[in-house]
């Protein structure tokens, strides 16, 4: 079991930057892909940004050059750097941990930026 618990969001004007986090618990070691995705109101939950075991990271376009995910592996925590926010990015955030045959989310953390 995995447990994940994000941190972070709240309210910001755009232009502004948010830094999330996500500190993982439980038995860790099988997790191949941690992940952040989120869900705005009406929408389908989307991806945003992703680092594997190995350290790659991929992101969506529409983040791309904004967001930046890393990973401190000795506090166990995933981090998600926001910088220049627009309201379209407003939405829930997500944690996800991925074994590969399970996967684990997070409660997920409210982000609003106003225009």
């Amino acid at each position: 079991q995995v447990q994940l618990v994000e941190s972070g969001g709240g309210l910001v004007q755009a232009g502004g930057s948010l830094r999330l986090s996500c500190q993982a618990s439980g038995i860790i070691s099988r997790i191949n892909v941690m992940a952040w995705y989120r869900q705005a109101p009406g929408k389908q939950r989307e991806l945003v940004a992703r680092i594997t075991r190995s350290g790659t990271t991929n992101y969506a376009d529409s983040v791309k050059g904004r967001f930046t995910v890393s990973r401190d592996s000795a506090k166990n925590t995933v981090y998600l750097q926001m910088t220049s926010l627009k309201p379209e990015d407003t939405a829930v955030y997500h944690c996800n941990a991925d074994e590969g045959i399970r996967e684990y989310w997070g409660q997920g953390t409210q982000v609003t930026v106003s225009s």
